[in-house]
């Protein structure tokens, strides 16, 4: 009896841009098209059209899956059919808006999620995203914009990404497509113009664009690997691999609502220091009987938030938590410990406090970072 190999997964590219209207979908399509007309069996899985005249024509000659409906509320709504396109079984699947959430009643919570069966199953897939869709990015692009962005997916998901190409436009140029009523109905893009798209604001998401686009090429290349960002910097020299001590990152978590600031926060620096990521809540009882039932909820809310980004959970048995912490970080070799600091004032601030100056005390060979709740 002959053993089958697995099969190979489908390659993942992702158009990136760091908002609605540069071109990544225009883009996703030209691609499509290209593989169309090179005999690539093409298919689009997902398109948003948003009215833009545009970017319909590109589809034009491309076999598109039809939607799956469901109903939800007693509302019709239409999602991505994933197994009509895994019987269908196309080369390469056009996915538009990545970070998506599937209406429920759909088999997976996210459009991410689909993708991945897709890939799985042996399909290629072309996808477009918007920086601001990070989860790591969420607190920076609220403080930012004033915009808290409701959906988003894991950094991981962009990280296996084989190849991520950056579609840019200037702020000025985009404003103008904006005003010329290219991207949104005239009172939805005035709208825009005043709020989100504001020039400062897509300036500044654009340039995290930028920075996290050079990030992930160091990467590709220090790694060795034959993935790529494009526009790529195929003749930069290799980078060396860090010669120093392996980092690892420690997030010390609680009940509070900040909690989920600081799980961000700690998961992009330990991407960006290619270091491991471990988050921690001490508690006298690892069963967390006894919490009130809210914060129960909180503390599993966000120790599921954490597994979601791949960092690695514990709930630790301890009375004093700046101990019980400085002991752990010491025991899995941690290098920062990441911990929060409320601005609320009272005899809770005065606690907290008091915990934060003993763990620095106790851990004068590691570095702390305090990470305060910022209201804007």
């Amino acid at each position: 009896m002959t053993s089958q190999s697995p099969a190979r997964k489908g390659r993942f590219k992702i158009f990136l841009g760091y908002a609605a209207g540069v071109g990544k979908t225009y883009q996703m399509l030209d691609e499509g098209q290209e593989l169309r007309r090179k005999g690539v069996d093409t298919v689009i899985g997902y398109f948003e059209p948003h009215g833009r005249k545009d970017t319909i024509a590109r589809t034009e000659g491309l076999e598109i899956i039809p939607r799956r409906k469901i109903e939800y509320r007693g509302t019709i709504f239409e999602e991505m059919d994933t197994e009509a396109i895994l019987k269908r079984k196309p080369e390469v699947c056009l996915v538009d808006e990545l970070a998506h959430t599937n209406v429920p009643g759909s088999e997976r919570t996210k459009r991410c999620q689909d993708v991945q069966v897709l890939l799985e199953a042996g399909i290629s897939v072309l996808t477009s995203l918007n920086i601001q869709h990070l989860e790591s990015l969420n607190d920076q692009v609220w403080q930012m914009t004033g915009v808290r962005v409701r959906e988003t997916l894991p950094d991981w998901v962009v990280d296996q990404a084989d190849e991520i190409v950056v579609v840019d436009v200037t702020p000025r140029a985009l404003r103008h497509r904006l005003e010329r009523g290219v991207i949104y109905s005239p009172e939805k893009a005035e709208k825009a113009l005043e709020n989100f798209f504001a020039e400062h604001n897509l300036s500044a998401l654009r340039e995290i664009v930028m920075r996290h686009a050079a990030h992930e090429i160091e990467e590709k290349l220090s790694a060795g690997s034959g993935d790529s960002i494009s526009p790529g910097l195929r003749d930069t020299p290799l980078s060396a691999e860090p010669t120093g001590p392996k980092e690892c990152i420690l997030i010390c978590i609680d009940e509070r609502p900040s909690a989920a600031v600081l799980i961000r926060r700690g998961r992009r620096v330990a991407d960006y220091l290619r270091a491991e990521c471990l988050a921690i809540y001490v508690s006298p009882d690892p069963t967390l009987a006894h919490l009130a039932q809210e914060e129960r909820e909180a503390v599993e809310k966000h120790l599921g938030f954490a597994r979601n980004l791949r960092i690695e959970t514990h709930v630790i048995e301890g009375n004093e938590v700046s101990e019980s912490v400085v002991e752990f970080a010491r025991a899995r070799h941690a290098t920062q410990i990441f911990m929060g600091r409320s601005p609320s004032q009272g005899w809770k601030h005065r606690v907290r406090g008091s915990t934060l100056h003993r763990a620095v005390r106790l851990a004068r060979d590691m570095e702390i970072t305090i990470v305060a709740e910022r209201r804007r």
